[in-house]
């Protein structure tokens, strides 16, 4: 799948905002205003799962490579994955609730 498929504006599936492409030269896979995603991968991009499920914010790290990360657990089948922090670009994410993921 190449960057421009992948990089797509959507509506987000948790909060029903209007969420647009990333502008950083990033790859956006969660909403800015509520910090969920949805279960799309089995591998980052492959876009092989089944479940759909709605993946909520629930932790978040300092990696020495990517920088910050919000772990993203899905409501339905429990599966957990590390996505990194938009701060910049038109909407980068609401800091005051990554602020409060526990660490």
């Amino acid at each position: 799948m190449s960057k421009k498929r992948e990089n797509t504006a959507f509506t987000c599936a948790n909060c029903s905002a209007d969420v647009l492409a990333a502008t950083n030269g990033s790859y956006r896979n969660h909403c800015p205003f509520c910090l969920c995603s949805l279960h799309l991968d089995v591998k980052p991009g492959d876009r092989a799962s089944d479940c759909y499920g709605v993946m909520m914010p629930v932790g978040l790290r300092k990696s020495t490579k990517k920088g910050w990360q919000i772990l993203h657990r899905c409501t339905l089948c429990g599966f957990e994955r590390y996505n990194i922090v938009c701060g910049d670009g038109e909407q980068p994410d609401d800091f005051s609730l990554i602020i409060n993921l526990p660490s």
